[in-house]
């Protein structure tokens, strides 16, 4: 595998953060990006102590059309689309402003900043490759993360027609797809509801909705060992050649190829 130059938003943690430092540490040019400052300087200062110098991070807050000018205007070979936020809680009672919010963060930004890249691409006949990371999620949807999982979905479609409209550009797409991996990430997500639920309001109950998330994530999927999916992750990213989609683990893949199946059979 040639030395690749990766551009990963939302390395400020999780997987994109320890993703980063891996594939750095395999050789390759990483300019990791963060949405805050505190998550730069953090980063930083972990990447001086590894003397990872091929480890560039820089702040990249989606919000801000100028950070998002000036990642476009780094060159590179590989653009990763790690950064999300979550909304959770009842799709028919969510205030419709987080829905529109949970949106822009996880399908209209990350689709402006990937346009940018692929009309520089194009324009420069560069070959290059773009990673969505979406999720488990972007493929069935359970109750209480509608709103978060529907953000996925569209982005799996975005994914699948950019892949359409680019190959003749000899420009590539990935998607990966991790299971209820235990970074953090889905325990937060899960308290975001809660921020606006109202048992005077709304007749999806909070007590309920706790106990329906604690259960889940207090399953067995919901406690994986992330690095199985960090070490894919550094694998993958940098890769010429590999599947278009990447779900892990293995037992989660089967499960959504055989919710696809069921789908066909369900009744109202």
């Amino acid at each position: 595998m040639s030395t690749r130059t990766i551009l990963i938003t939302g390395a400020g943690s999780g997987f994109g953060e320890a993703a980063a430092i891996g594939m750095a540490k395999a050789g390759h040019n990483v300019i990791a990006t963060a949405q805050i400052s505190p998550q730069v300087a953090a980063l930083r200062n972990k990447a001086a102590d590894l003397g990872l110098k091929n480890l560039r991070v820089e702040r990249l807050d989606l919000d801000d059309p100028y950070d998002i000018a000036f990642a476009q205007s780094i060159d590179i070979d590989v653009l990763w689309n790690n950064a999300g936020m979550g909304e959770t809680g009842p799709v028919s009672e969510i205030p419709l402003d987080l829905v529109r919010r949970n949106y822009e963060i996880n399908v209209f930004k990350p689709l402006e900043l990937t346009q940018g890249f692929i009309r520089k691409w194009v324009a420069d006949g560069k070959k290059a490759k773009i990673v969505f990371t979406s999720s488990m999620g972007g493929l069935f949807t359970p109750a209480g993360w509608g709103t978060y999982v529907s953000t996925k979905h569209a982005l799996e479609s975005i994914a699948e027609a950019i892949a359409q409209e680019v190959t003749p550009f000899g420009i590539k797409v990935q998607t990966i797809n991790p299971g209820a991996y235990l970074t953090g990430y889905n325990e937060t997500m899960a308290d975001a509801a809660f921020r606006w639920l109202d048992d005077s309001r709304n007749f999806t109950k909070r007590a309920e909705l706790r106990a329906t998330f604690d259960a889940l994530l207090a399953s067995p999927q919901g406690h994986m060992d992330p690095q199985e999916m960090i070490d894919r992750m550094i694998a993958i990213v940098p890769a010429d050649e590999g599947k278009y989609r990447n779900v892990m683990p293995k037992s989660v893949e089967d499960m959504l190829k055989q919710h696809e199946i069921d789908a066909w059979d369900v009744r109202i």
